[in-house]
């Protein structure tokens, strides 16, 4: 088997899609819009096989209709959110494997930002696939889901490897990285990330789990529990996430 390849587009404003290619075969993850991703495969001679979901959000849809015409390609997404995403070929829950790309991925459920979001953990690929749950530098609003919930999805992110590529939805690191400064600014991994974001030397994202873990103030909710009025990490998470809501 080929050594498998990730390549990021960036898509409407902010939005980030991801292209997992192995062994001659290719699959994306949402569709937030269609000429990137078309241009993406068109420049490297690779056909689409499968478009994973993430969850409902319009800005991660949108695409499947062009892109399905386009290519053929199969439609995987959530079984708990199949009356609200686009037809799918093939419906997953957590706690299943699937094929993506010829790799073996892991369905996580990641409720919070929507209930029934999942993320796809590709071992082979050293990288997981969270859409709008965990992001770079911070982590999707609470739409449907409480914080409690969203505290136990991201601790399911947050036992993967160091290693893991976090691949998600959005670029939204001026925003996440102000306020994570805010709330962590004695962080010098924080610092030095932002240096290097702003520098054009290190991309929003993806970004390793271990420089999750060091700069996103959500996973370092136990550590700033004290500086925000919490008695432990879970209650800080809570803070946090209202914090950023009135940031």
């Amino acid at each position: 088997m080929s050594q498998a390849e990730i390549v990021t587009i960036r898509c409407l404003q902010d939005n980030y899609a991801y292209l997992l290619h192995a062994d001659g075969q290719t699959a994306l993850f949402d569709a937030p819009e269609a000429a990137p991703v078309l241009q993406a495969l068109r420049e490297r001679g690779w056909r689409l096989d499968q478009i994973f979901l993430t969850h409902h959000h319009a800005d991660h849809i949108q695409a499947v209709p062009e892109l399905v015409a386009e290519t053929g390609a199969q439609v995987i997404g959530g079984a708990a959110d199949v009356h609200r995403l686009p037809p799918l070929d093939q419906q997953v829950g957590a706690g299943e494997t699937v094929q993506a790309a010829g790799l073996t991925a892991h369905v996580i459920d990641v409720s919070g930002h929507t209930v029934g979001h999942l993320a796809f953990h590709v071992p082979e690929a050293s990288a997981v696939f969270t859409g709008d749950s965990l992001m770079a530098l911070g982590c999707g609003r609470l739409f449907e889901g409480d914080a409690p919930t969203m505290w136990q999805s991201l601790m399911r992110l947050n036992a993967l490897p160091d290693e893991t590529l976090v691949c998600s939805g959005h670029d939204y690191c001026t925003g996440n990285g102000a306020f994570a400064l805010s709330v962590d600014a004695d962080n010098t991994a924080l610092q030095d990330r932002l240096d290097q974001i702003a520098a054009g030397r290190f991309p929003c994202a993806p970004a390793t789990l271990a420089v999750e873990r060091a700069t996103n103030p959500f996973l370092r909710a136990g550590a700033l529990a004290e500086s925000v009025g919490a008695s432990d990490a879970a209650s800080a998470f809570a803070r946090l996430r209202a914090m950023k809501d009135a940031f």
